[in-house]
C-alpha cells in the first residue's frame, strides 16, 4: 500500500497529496517519514524556477543519492542535502551572509509545480536531487498559489509536510 504525505503552504491555506516513491527511493522516503511532521519558512527557486522549498537541519541519516534528476517536472519532491556553507553565498538572499543562519548539514525540500525546470547552480554546477514523491492531487491549486508566492512573496509563508490522515 502507498504510504501518502499532505505538502501544504499553511498562511495560503492550499495543501496537496502525494505518494511517497519507495520502491524508488527507499531510504529517502523512510528519512522523511520517520521525521514527519515538518514545516519551515518556504522558499521560491531563483535558479531551478518552478520550484518552492524548505530549508531544515539535517534529520535521520543522510540517504544519499538515489533516484535522481536535474530535470524534475511538476509533482515532483525532491531531497537535497547540503552543508551550511553551500549556501552562504549573499546572492542566494537569504537574510543573513551566512545562508541560513545554520551551521552543519541541511536538508532541502523541494516541491516542482511547473515545466522546464533545470537543477543548476552558477556556483556548485548540477544539484541532483533525490524524487521521492510525486504530487497525486491538488497540483493545480497548489501551483497557483506558488506563483502567488513567486510574485506576492515568500515573507512569513511556512511549507508543511505531514502524513496524510
Amino acid at each position: 500500500m502507498s504510504r501518502l504525505i499532505t505538502v501544504s503552504l499553511d498562511t495560503r491555506g492550499v495543501t496537496c497529496v502525494a505518494r511517497l516513491l519507495d520502491d524508488a527511493a527507499p531510504r529517502t522516503c523512510a528519512a522523511v517519514w520517520d521525521a514527519l511532521p515538518l514545516s519551515a519558512q518556504v522558499f521560491h527557486g531563483k535558479y531551478a524556477r518552478n520550484e518552492i522549498y524548505t530549508l531544515l537541519p539535517a534529520f535521520g541519516a543522510d540517504p544519499g543519492r538515489e533516484n535522481t534528476t536535474v530535470t524534475p517536472i511538476p509533482g515532483d519532491l525532491c531531497w537535497f542535502s547540503f552543508d551550511s556553507d553551500d549556501l552562504g553565498n549573499p546572492a542566494y538572499g537569504y537574510e543573513n551572509t551566512t545562508g541560513t543562519g545554520t551551521t552543519g548539514a541541511i536538508v532541502d525540500l523541494a516541491l516542482f509545480y511547473g515545466r522546464n525546470n533545470l537543477l543548476i547552480n552558477g556556483d556548485q554546477g548540477w544539484v541532483p536531487g533525490n524524487v521521492f514523491g510525486a504530487i497525486t492531487d491538488g497540483l493545480e491549486e497548489m501551483a497557483a498559489a506558488c506563483q502567488d508566492l513567486w510574485m506576492g512573496g515568500a515573507r512569513g509563508e511556512t511549507l508543511s509536510f505531514a502524513r496524510a490522515s
